[in-house]
């Protein structure tokens, strides 16, 4: 079989599978490793019959090295499987170490045991930045982060550039900022604040705001943010860290009174005790995203508000 063979982890999640998708349209042969905690069969239910695409069940926190045996060493391992939530990360840290951080070094350690290196790409977190600086944050700013999560991801982080340093192990780490579009799913409390305000947007439900609402986050657009992937694996640098996002920031109430105007004004908003471990305000410097990667986030927020709430409503 013909085409570039790369592997996904957490490929049948929300960001995953977008990232599958563009795989599958260039050609290339994919393998999915996802256990399906949050990941969904039916985000992938398009390529079906794409004798392109493997999916595979497993836990990669307990190795992957087994599992893909059959299919050759692949160029690239977008290592996208985690636990995403820091709430979840501050009630059971030690869950979170294993899934965000052990995966890491499980993907790693398969790469490194490959005379041909795969390249690691890691979606990293705007949460290994904590209250560090104030915005835009640059990539080299003191790293606090205040959340087991950010800790993990972090970890992570240093994980991809000592086994690049010490291994030869071709590696980038991402730090995404807010990430929204089709297929994130509104169903957990824990899921991104986008998909589950414009749930209840959609149905004219009260909007719940954890906070203030005075608190401020740069949302990007999924398309946005797998374009910053693809170059990423492409970028000949061993060993590359780049922001993913807008460069822009938006308050959460301003946030919910915009989905509340397009689905045609129903909702109303109530506030709630501001939630451990979340930061005030978050935005993205992106000259490294911009200069090294050539990638502008291009999406418009109402258009990728749009595009959101129509995904959800082919869902309804």
């Amino acid at each position: 079989m013909s085409g570039t063979l790369a592997v996904v982890t957490g490929g049948a999640g929300f960001i995953g599978s977008h990232v599958v998708d563009a795989l599958l349209r260039r050609g290339d042969r994919v393998v999915v490793l996802d256990d399906f905690s949050t990941g969904k069969l039916s985000n992938l239910a398009e390529h079906a019959q794409n004798d392109h695409l493997t999916i595979i069940e497993h836990d990669v926190s307990t190795g992957i090295a087994g599992r893909l045996e059959s299919y050759g060493v692949p160029a690239t391992i977008f290592h996208l499987a985690a636990q995403v939530s820091v709430v979840s990360s501050i009630a059971k840290p030690l869950f979170d170490l294993n899934v965000n951080y052990g995966s890491t070094l499980q993907v790693l350690e398969y790469a490194r045991l490959h005379v041909a290196r795969p390249k690691v790409v890691l979606a990293s977190s705007a949460a290994v930045y904590g209250d560090a600086a104030e915005p835009p944050v640059a990539e080299d700013v003191p790293l606090r982060p205040l959340s087991p999560y950010g800790i993990h991801k972090l970890a992570s982080e240093y994980a991809l550039g000592a086994y690049s340093a010490t291994h030869g192990v071709p590696a980038a780490a991402l730090r995404f900022f807010n990430v929204y579009g089709p297929r994130q799913d509104p169903s957990s409390p824990y899921s991104g604040v986008i998909s589950i305000f414009a749930e209840r947007a959609r149905r004219g439900q009260t909007i719940k705001i954890f906070g203030d609402g005075k608190q401020t986050r740069d949302f990007v657009y999924v398309g946005d943010v797998v374009r910053a992937l693809l170059a990423a694996a492409a970028h000949p640098s061993p060993h590359l860290i780049a922001n993913v996002g807008t460069g822009s920031e938006i308050t959460i109430t301003e946030l919910a009174r915009t989905l509340i105007e397009l689905c045609g004004g129903d909702s109303t908003i109530e506030y709630a005790e501001a939630r451990a471990g979340e930061i005030a305000r978050s935005r993205a410097r992106v000259d490294r995203l911009r200069e090294q990667l050539g990638i502008v986030a291009e999406t418009a927020l109402a258009d990728g508000l749009r595009a959101t709430l129509g995904s959800t409503e082919r869902a309804a």
